[in-house]
């Protein structure tokens, strides 16, 4: 088992102000994480310090493989629909390692490797359309595809259900669990009741970071991790029911 990331005491944040305080975690190559947490608990603020994007205000961050070696799935609301390039031309900017608009040499291994990932994700017949054309789930499977043109080590996925519908949820999930046998995978969501029946382990995010080794996590764990969520769950899949964090308000789903 191989370790491709360690992360120790750090604390990050934007303009001195700190978002993460004194956070710890590892990643191994076989290993499925869950992040959850609340709104501004700093999940997204992990991700970016996992991907470079920010420096660490102290502690230590080791990234044992290459940066070229993480794959990243954003969430579909990030990307600008009305740029003209097509399905196709997304996919194989992955390769590249660079931003999504950027030149990149184009080449036919590149774009036979491109037209298997969407052949594998049910949609090389859409592979020469322009992404404002794409629906949500469309959407996600594009930039899934993209985020493995460099068939990565470390797959980082933010918040990929949002904005799908239900039937791709599911298809999602099934697929980064296929994934999960040649990577590893760091999901960050807000849907602990879908997450936790596919994940390994669960990382609570708000401010600091606990990192539950498995999936499965109790209202007393979420309270004394201080992370104040609630679990919403749909389907045939094992659920908790969950309070808020108030000893006035009692609310469940």
């Amino acid at each position: 088992m191989k370790k491709l990331l360690e992360i120790k005491d750090l604390s990050a944040g934007y303009d001195g102000n700190i978002v993460l305080e004194n956070i710890s975690l590892e990643i191994f190559s076989n290993d499925f994480i869950g992040v959850i947490g609340p709104n501004g608990g700093g999940k997204t603020t992990l991700i970016k310090t996992v991907l470079g994007l920010v420096k660490p205000i102290s502690g230590e961050m080791h990234l044992l493989i290459s940066k070229k070696n993480i794959g990243y799935l954003p969430q579909v609301n990030q990307i600008d629909k009305r740029f003209p390039i097509s399905v196709i031309d997304v996919v194989r900017s992955g390769k590249a390692n660079t931003a999504l608009f950027s030149s990149f040499h184009k080449n036919k291994q590149e774009k036979e490797k491109a037209e298997s990932l969407l052949q594998e994700m049910g949609i090389l017949a859409i592979r020469n359309k322009s992404i404002g054309e794409l629906s949500g789930g469309q959407m996600q499977r594009v930039f899934l595809c993209r985020a493995l043109m460099n068939e990565p080590e470390l797959l980082v996925l933010d918040e990929p259900s949002t904005y799908v519908d239900n039937n791709f949820e599911g298809e999602l999930y099934l697929k980064l669990k296929e994934l999960n046998n040649r990577m590893a995978i760091l999901l960050i969501s807000h849907d602990v009741g879908t997450i936790s029946f596919f994940v390994k382990t669960i990382a609570c995010v708000n401010r600091s970071l606990h990192h539950h080794p498995s999936n499965i996590i109790s209202e007393e764990q979420l309270t004394s991790y201080n992370c104040p969520l609630q679990i919403i769950t749909h389907g045939n899949i094992p659920h908790t029911v969950l309070k808020l964090h108030d000893e006035h308000h009692e609310h469940t789903h």
